[in-house]
Parts: C-alpha cells; sequence; structure tokens
C-alpha cells in the first residue's frame, strides 16, 4: 500500500523545497500550492546520508531529506540537461521535472543490493536523459547553448572572443548530431561519465555506447575542422 497517493506527494514536494537553502544558480524546483504536510524533521545526520538513505526517507515522504537530494545534485543535473538540450531555460525545466519524478516515484527505487540494479545517480540521469529526448522530439524553436563561459580575465578580448566562437560551434554540432550520439558524447566527455555508467543510463551495452562515441567524434571533427579554419583566417 502507497504511503499516500500520488496528489499528497506532489503536494508535498512544494514544502520540502521550501526547506532547502538557496541553490545554485537560482534554480528551484517549481513549487506546488502550500498545503499541510507531515511535519520535518532533520538533523546533521541528513547532511552526511547517504544518496540510498536519503531515498529511503524521501519515500516515507521526509521533505527534509529530499531538499537535501535536490541541493546535492541540482547543479549537475541542470548542466547535463542544459548539454542535452541545448538551452539553459530548457536545461532547468527538465531538472525540475526530473526531481519532481524523484519525489513522485521514491517508494518504486531499489538500490544495488536491495534488489536494485543502479545507483541513484545512474536513475537520476536516466531520467534526465529520456526527458530531454522526449522534449526534443517536440516540434519547436531551434536552439543553441546560451550558457555563458566563465572568462579568464587574463585573457585579452580577442582571446575572449575566440574562445566564446569556439563554444558556439561545439555547442551549435552538438546539437546537430543524431540523438544517441549527442547523449553518449555528452554523458562521456562533458560529464565525464564511464562508458560502463554511460551505458547503463542509456540502457546499451558498453560496446554500442564506444560506438557511437566513436561515430560522435568522427562527426565533429569533420564539421569543426571548416569552423577551426574559419576563425583561424579572422
Amino acid at each position: 500500500m502507497m504511503l499516500r497517493d500520488e496528489r499528497k506527494r506532489r503536494i508535498d514536494l512544494g514544502n520540502a523545497v521550501q526547506t532547502s537553502r538557496t541553490m545554485h544558480s537560482n534554480v528551484a524546483i517549481k513549487k506546488p500550492e502550500a498545503q499541510s504536510g507531515p511535519a520535518l524533521s532533520g538533523s546533521s545526520a541528513t547532511e552526511q546520508s547517504s544518496d540510498e538513505v536519503l531515498m529511503g526517507s524521501i519515500a516515507e515522504g521526509d521533505q527534509v531529506a529530499f531538499a537535501r537530494l535536490v541541493e546535492r545534485h541540482l547543479a549537475r543535473t541542470v548542466g547535463l540537461a542544459t548539454r542535452l538540450m541545448g538551452l539553459r531555460a530548457d536545461g532547468e525545466e527538465i531538472a525540475q521535472e526530473a526531481f519532481s519524478r524523484v519525489w513522485s516515484h521514491a517508494a518504486r527505487w531499489r538500490p544495488m543490493g536491495g534488489g536494485g540494479n543502479a545507483r541513484f545517480t545512474t536513475w537520476l540521469y536516466r531520467i534526465v536523459v529520456n526527458l530531454a529526448i522526449d522534449r526534443k522530439r517536440r516540434p519547436m524553436h531551434s536552439a543553441m547553448d546560451d550558457v555563458d563561459e566563465p572568462m579568464d580575465e587574463a585573457d585579452d578580448g580577442f582571446m575572449q572572443i575566440h574562445r566564446r566562437q569556439v563554444s558556439d560551434a561545439v555547442s551549435k554540432a552538438m546539437l546537430r548530431l543524431p540523438e544517441r550520439q549527442r547523449v553518449a558524447l555528452t554523458l562521456c566527455f562533458f560529464e565525464e561519465m564511464s562508458n560502463i555508467e554511460a551505458a547503463k543510463i542509456m540502457s546499451l551495452s558498453v560496446g554500442a555506447v564506444e560506438s557511437l562515441l566513436v561515430r560522435a567524434r568522427r562527426s565533429l571533427r569533420q564539421e569543426l575542422s571548416s569552423v577551426y579554419e574559419e576563425l583561424s583566417e579572422d
């Protein structure tokens, strides 16, 4: 028997988010209309708890545990989603929906060694990838990465402009890659995950991921070679 129905869990999501500290880049999970929920009970132990322990608490309706989990993984989740989508705003929406699903389906998740076969982050990133793929398949305007790259104050103006041009070129080329190639390259290169972890997230064999990476790198090299030639002539 579920601890509470789906509607109740969605309401409690808003209360949980209100307990978290200011989050990276001011991204916050959308807050449903506040209603009464279980009393919040937190301690310093929550700060040190593993993802598996926090998920067990979240399944029981612990909003403090949920807020801690969001705070712990929000920045990287938004980064991954933004890389996959090409726009920061879309990345934030994907992350919001992903954490909403974590809250709603916490009771269904099983840790490794407890009947499950994936770490929490593998499960979370699989949700993010699937949401991004679904969003990309919808008819919408073309997007390009609008995340500003940090500027090195030691660089002169020319170097800053050059770095931005290269970054924009790579972002546009990434968005033109076939779907699975883009996902594989994002996970393994930008997120620095192992091929094994990427394979679990994508529900593919390691060999299939390696093949996608080879093709993605080849495509990027071919497309960006002309870009670098153009930039060198400027």
